[in-house]
């Protein structure tokens, strides 16, 4: 049998998208805005805004869509009941595909005129529902599902940890959010727009994305690199590490992109606040390892970090623990797959490649008793 080539279709042009554009030398926009710009400038309800609806809000709109966003983030009982039956030992990404799952049967997308309603009311009860899930799993204490906050971000962390938030804390979060929104044709955006392309709903374009998030060579790098950071124990270890890790053929995440050739440009964003928050802290070993080792891997092997890389020390420093990186993550790229769901359906035609066949060539059929 021929073997298959794993090219992964990198490279190929798949379809067309006003989204967003990824360019190979450190570029990222969304509907002509460069990531920078949003992130300096825009909330992540403003960035929403412009992914779902495709402009910018003004100043009433953004105040009555983040009206509607915080009136949508209290959970229907049934399924409270439902996430309280999740045993704490379930992956905390099964919990969000769970979650947009059962909203789908209890509050059904009934057209595709329903679609954005939809997608808000998923973006804000999904970001309480797995911060109960996880209080609830840890503790068997029931918190309330309401906070003071007007962010999707500040009200996520004030619902985690029961406390008054720092504003640097609530803006990290918030800007994390906007970098993580959208990225074009990604692996769990393309599942979910193949899934969008035979007109199902909402719900299970987004459970399908969730699924392909899941998989370890998509999401969760930055929850390895957590891990992986974790293991330093000063920044003269760093580059004894890295050498170690080469030599035993192990692969460091955070690094590379199947895209950026020269820089994530979201990257430094995020570096600079995991810098911000790690001066005074305890752990202010975690960011200044993560730049040694980003020095280091350029220098050794012309290896840039990509956005996950520094997510890791940020998320860390205004507590959120390891296991809800990657949900987060979902809960942002909710806006982008939906707003690709949209695209999709808006002028659709089913997603439906040839392959090329690389199997036996043809045979008479035999008789089991010949076999």
């Amino acid at each position: 049998m021929k073997k298959l080539e794993g090219a992964g279709l990198r490279g190929q042009t798949a379809g067309q998208t006003s989204l967003s554009t990824v360019e190979q030398e450190g570029s990222l926009r969304y509907l002509g805005y460069s990531i920078e710009d949003l992130s300096e400038n825009a909330s992540f309800e403003e960035v929403a805004y412009l992914l779902l609806l495709g402009r910018l809000p003004t100043s009433e709109e953004l105040s009555n869509f983040e009206k509607e966003l915080i009136a949508m983030r209290n959970m229907p009982d049934s399924l409270k009941t439902m996430i309280e039956s999740i045993p704490g030992s379930a992956h905390p990404m099964e919990v969000i595909r769970t979650i947009i799952s059962f909203m789908g049967v209890v509050e059904p997308e009934e057209s595709f005129d329903d679609q954005l309603k939809v997608a808000k009311r998923l973006m804000s009860v999904t970001t309480t529902a797995i911060v109960y899930w996880y209080n609830f799993s840890k503790t068997g204490k029931r918190i309330e599902q309401v906070s003071n906050e007007k962010s999707l971000a500040a009200h996520f962390l004030s619902l985690l940890r029961q406390e008054d938030i720092p504003e640097l804390h609530k803006k990290t979060l918030d800007v994390s959010l906007t970098l993580y929104a959208e990225h074009e044709f990604n692996a769990s955006t393309f599942t979910g727009r193949v899934c969008a392309s035979t007109l199902s709903d909402l719900h299970s374009c987004l459970t399908a994305a969730v699924g392909s998030l899941r998989g370890p060579l998509h999401g969760g790098a930055n929850e390895e690199a957590m891990k992986m950071l974790e293991e330093i124990k000063s920044v003269e270890e760093v580059k004894g590490f890295v050498d170690q890790k080469f030599d035993n053929k192990e692969k460091i995440m955070g690094f590379g992109h199947a895209v950026y050739s020269i820089k994530d440009p979201r990257s430094d964003i995020i570096k600079e606040y995991s810098k911000k928050l790690s001066s005074g802290h305890e752990k202010k070993l975690l960011h200044d390892a993560a730049t040694e080792m980003e020095a280091y891997m350029w220098e050794k092997k012309k290896l840039f970090p990509n956005t996950d890389f520094f997510h890791a020390p940020a998320y860390h420093y205004i507590g959120i623990p390891t296991a809800l990186f990657t949900p987060l993550f979902a809960i942002a790229r909710i806006v982008g797959w939906s707003a690709h769901a949209f695209e999709q359906r808006g002028n659709n035609r089913i997603i439906r490649p040839s392959a090329e066949y690389i199997g036996p060539e043809d045979r008479s059929w035999v008789d089991i008793e010949e076999r």
